[in-house]
């Protein structure tokens, strides 16, 4: 009778795991479920918010493209662009009243908010107009290998030419790039997009993005507090060529926007861009702020030397104008962010094109 009474219970326990490992794999089941429904859900959402924000965009592009417009009918906006306007966001005098209570930040549209940044191309050099000064400068200042940069810079000025003649130490498709695997053929023409520059000879990714940037493979470092590198390392790069030029602008770069490090590619001395941009910030030393002091004509600039060489310079590379801008519009709807690049090219208050736009 105990035996029996003993299987019973046995039968009755395995039975109870049974149904416990049953209830546990379908209580998986559905949590997977509920979880991919989720996801799902989220993403069917995101894909029907695609379309809006497109459009959300565009307007965004739109809202840039009258701004740039109204700018240029301003009292100011007729002599120069500067980083105290409107379209940099900037805090100076709003002296056109259609531009006064419009925001580039938090816009309502529909279901959504977006924002705009404006930026000018013209604060950096052209990389299809800089000479061999320039691309000199820059990778001087880069701390670019002395024994590097005639590569370079030939290769770059080979790359946008029409002729296949290489240079002393530049490189055609015939001489190099066909003999690479897999082979490709020069640009021979203007460049289009700054990451062309990273088919050219010499060109690696750390001098293109700067040794800091997100872009550049990360070599093993010993994790030793003490760690030191090594005397023979590479130098690191601050600045990127990607920071210091453009593909598409106007040949001249914009003196009331420009950085120090875009004067010192020009062959002007650290302490002298940094006088020049003093003297551009106004007395609180800043930016796009009220007390600005934006130059009116490069002639103005205050070089404290009476180089004639530096004064060359200065009329040959800078204005005072900028006429190709990048646009940043950020949307959202319910939580979901995304951006979109535009690049405008504004040659009168008409005449704003739209070079492209797509999504980042």
């Amino acid at each position: 009778m105990n035996l029996r009474v003993h299987r019973r219970h046995s039968q009755r326990g395995i039975a109870l795991l049974l149904v416990m490992g049953a209830i546990i794999v379908l209580s998986a089941l559905v949590a997977g479920f509920t979880y991919s429904m989720k996801v799902e859900a989220r993403l069917a959402q995101n894909y029907e918010n695609e379309a809006e924000m497109e459009w959300m965009a565009r307007s965004g592009v739109e809202l840039a493209r009258f701004i740039l417009a109204q700018q240029l009918n301003t009292p100011e906006g007729r002599m120069y662009d500067a980083l105290n306007q409107k379209w940099a966001g900037g805090t100076g005098l709003v002296t056109n009243d259609a531009l006064a209570g419009i925001s580039l930040e938090d816009n309502i549209l529909g279901h959504g908010r977006f924002s705009l940044r404006i930026t000018d191309q013209e604060r950096r050099f052209n990389i299809n107009s800089a000479d061999r000064l320039v691309l000199g400068q820059a990778l001087t200042l880069m701390n670019v290998d002395a024994s590097l940069q005639g590569t370079i810079i030939d290769s770059i000025l080979d790359w946008r030419d029409t002729d296949n003649d290489p240079g002393l130490n530049g490189a055609e498709s015939e001489d190099f790039y066909l003999r690479l695997d897999p082979p490709y053929y020069a640009k021979n023409g203007p460049v289009d997009d700054m990451t062309e520059l990273l088919l050219v000879k010499g060109m690696t990714p750390e001098i293109f993005w700067g040794s800091g940037s997100t872009n550049v493979p990360r070599a093993e470092v010993p994790q030793d507090p003490v760690f030191r590198p090594r005397e023979d390392d590479k130098p690191f790069i601050a600045h990127g060529f990607n920071d210091l030029f453009a593909a598409v602008s106007a040949p001249q770069v914009n003196i009331n926007t420009c950085s120090a490090e875009t004067l010192e590619l020009a062959g002007l001395d650290p302490l002298i861009a940094q006088f020049v941009l003093e003297a551009r910030r106004g007395p609180d030393g800043q930016d796009g702020t009220e007390d600005d002091m934006p130059f009116r004509s490069p002639t103005q600039i205050p070089i404290p030397s009476e180089d004639p060489r530096l004064r060359q310079a200065i009329q040959q590379y800078f204005t005072i104008r900028s006429r190709t801008f990048e646009v940043i519009v950020t949307c959202e709807i319910g939580g979901y962010q995304r951006q979109y690049r535009a690049l405008l090219d504004r040659r009168s208050p008409r005449d704003i094109t739209v070079l492209f736009l797509h999504g980042l």
